[in-house]
This record gives C-alpha cells, structure tokens and sequence, in this order.
C-alpha cells in the first residue's frame, strides 16, 4: 500500500502505541482522584505537558488538552468571543473548523492572493478598534501553503493593537520548528493524529495575554477551561509522538524533500498540470520555499478528482484531493476558490501528501501510476 495522505492523518508511530498500551494497562486511574493510582495518571498527564511544552514553545500551564484540532479552533474563536466580544477575523483558506465559528458569530473572512498567502492589504482594511481576534492557519490542510505569521502580527499590532492572533499549527507541526513559526501567535492549535499520534486528542496553547471563557463546564479540568476527565493515554501517547516528531523533523525534511521536488517535477511535465504555491525564479525554475516539504498539490484540466482516486486505489495509492467531509466525500475546495481556480480545473485537484515514512519507492509506484491514470481518464472524457 503506497499511502500519500499523511496531511489527512499520519501513520501511528510506534512510539506513540507503546507509550499508550503502558497507560492502558498499568495507569488507568482517574487524573482527577487522589488514591495512588490516580496520582499516577495525574503525574503522567503532567510529565505529557512539560515535554508539549517544550516542543510547542510555551510554558507548561498553558497548554489545554483538547480533543482534537477542531475543538481547539472552536475553543480559541468561541473562547475568545464570548470572552472579548468584538469582531473575528480569518482567512478565506482555513480549514472549516476556524471558518465556521467564524462565519457563525458574524465574522470578517480575509481574502488571499493567487499564491495563496494573506492579501494583507485586504486584512489592513478588516482591522479596527473592535478586532479582538485574527485566526490564520500557519499551513494550509491542502495545498501546503506556509503563511508568514511574523508579517501579519506586526500588522495586527500597528491597527489593532489589542487583538489576539490565534493559528491553526495542526498541518504546521511535522514540518516546522513550531517554536520559532508561532512566537508571535497568542493561541496555537495542533492535533496528534497529524503527526503520528492517536487520533482524537489535541491542544490548544493559550499564552499569558488569552483571555478565554469555557466551551464545557464540570469538574474544572484544564484550569476550568475545558472541563472533562483527561484521556491519559491519548496524552501520553501524543507527547511521545511529539517528542520523536521534534527530535527527527530536520532530518524527515532532508530525506522527504528531494522525494516531493522529484513527485511535482514530474507531474507537472503533463500537458494541463498546475501546481499550487509555488513561483518561478529568474532562470525558470520552480520555487516551493513557501509550501512544507511534505506537499504536492497539483490540479489537472479535463480530469475529474473522484475518478483519479479510484482509479489510484485499485493500484493500492491512497491519496485525496479537497477536503474530506464526515461522509469521505470530496468536497469542492473552497481554499482553490479562493485562491482564483475555477470550478473545472480545481474539480480535477490531487493532493499527494509525504510523511515520515514515505520511501522513493512509493514515489517511484505513483509516478508509474497517476501519469497513466490521467491519460485513460481524459481518453474517456471523465
């Protein structure tokens, strides 16, 4: 099975199922109880949290366990609105778990360039006095694109000095010191599953200027912000995978980089290919500094998303295209909207998505496949 997906969610890494099974079969007390065993769970949650913290760049006390990056986005919008009121602002490109929050509290939504990044013209005018909040994905879900975090807070700060900026770090984490790309940010999201912990818990790091009122109420977990007993080996278990992302994050870049360069060079040798986020140098060559190197994301003219993916699934490549929705549809990608893409060729998009595991042997099966695969699809007119 070649798997180029990992954007949608990362292999399990063995870390991470050995750290969990330890919990589950030894550590399954209460955090929240006071006999022995419960002390335990307590310490293991809180031992979780110095090494989140370390590899996040924050202060242990403010990070919040949550379960996933879609409740950490609802917390920081939500949180934060009801906490400051005032006006939301976030990009056109988010993913629907910042979109939609936004939308549903009257919201500003930014547009973006071509290229993808913040039309930061466009984000001056949204700015005022009433601005409390500013969310922009630090890596978008789809086509990889890095936004220049630094740039858009010193504009927060000249025009809306007293507004937060939130970022969505979930695509960011496997491939960026996250440290160094969120200093500026005041709440970071980031969800386990995308970097090769279990699925269904994430964070939410809330810095000392956040203010934010509760989404859940009860036993007065996670400082009373997000109340509910905490899922010890989902924690546990996302440290692990934290910690392992961090130590070997340069050297998967290093390895994975030559891999995707080689993927998207080749594919978009195909009569009708576009890729997203990138630019030409003065010598025609491609320039992909502003994507992670786990991202290839290329359109074809003339081919149907839905077909491409089936016909690469009976070759065992398991790839996407938009946004999966809850039914595992594709559905039509709002952030190629945005960007400028009609409706056709953004129909005909193919999101190929490397990982820390990803082989030049899998890269070498696809190119095989997909060149093949579009040519018979555009033979029948799909």
């Amino acid at each position: 099975m070649i798997y180029l997906d990992n954007a949608a969610s990362a292999p399990t890494r063995q870390e991470t199922i050995e750290a969990m099974v330890s919990v589950l079969e030894e550590n399954y007390g209460n955090p929240s109880g006071s006999h022995s065993m419960a002390r335990k769970a307590r310490r293991a949650i809180d031992d979780a949290r110095d090494i989140l913290a370390e590899t996040l760049g924050c202060r242990a006390q403010e990070i919040i366990y949550t379960s996933g990056g879609t409740e950490a986005d609802n917390l920081a919008i939500f949180g934060t609105h009801n906490a400051l009121g005032g006006t939301v602002i976030c990009s056109a490109t988010e993913h629907h778990a910042v979109l939609e929050p936004t939308e549903t509290i009257g919201g500003q939504i930014a547009k973006v360039n071509p290229d993808g990044s913040l039309d930061l013209n466009h984000l001056a005018d949204l700015l005022n006095e009433q601005t409390t909040l500013v969310s922009i994905g630090l890596v978008n879900g789809e086509t990889g694109i890095i936004q220049d975090l630094e740039t858009i807070s010193d504009l927060i700060k000249e025009l809306a000095p007293n507004a937060l900026l939130h970022t969505d770090a979930v695509q960011g984490f496997p491939w960026l010191d996250i440290p160094t790309a969120t200093k500026t940010a005041d709440l970071v999201s980031i969800a386990a599953h995308k970097f090769g912990g279990p699925k269904g818990i994430g964070v939410l790091v809330a810095k000392e200027k956040a203010k934010l009122a509760p989404m859940q109420l009860g036993g007065g977990q996670e400082q009373g912000i997000r109340s509910g007993t905490q899922d010890v080996a989902g924690i546990v278990g996302m440290a692990a995978a934290a910690q392992q992302t961090s130590n070997t994050r340069q050297a998967t870049i290093e390895r994975v980089t030559p891999l995707r360069n080689q993927l998207a060079n080749e594919l978009t040798s195909i009569k009708g290919s576009y890729e997203t986020g990138v630019s030409r140098n003065s010598n025609g060559e491609t320039n992909r500094s502003k994507k992670i190197a786990g991202s290839c994301h290329v359109c074809f003219d003339q081919i149907e998303s839905e077909a491409l993916l089936f016909l690469l699934e009976q070759e065992n490549i398991l790839a996407s295209a938009a946004s999966s929705c809850s039914s595992g549809a594709q559905d039509p990608s709002h952030v190629l909207a945005a960007m400028g893409y009609n409706r056709e060729l953004a129909g005909g998009s193919l999101r190929l998505s490397l990982g820390y595991k990803t082989s030049e042997t899998d890269i070498q099966k696809a190119l095989e496949v997909i060149p093949k695969s579009i040519t018979k699809l555009r033979k029948t007119g799909s």
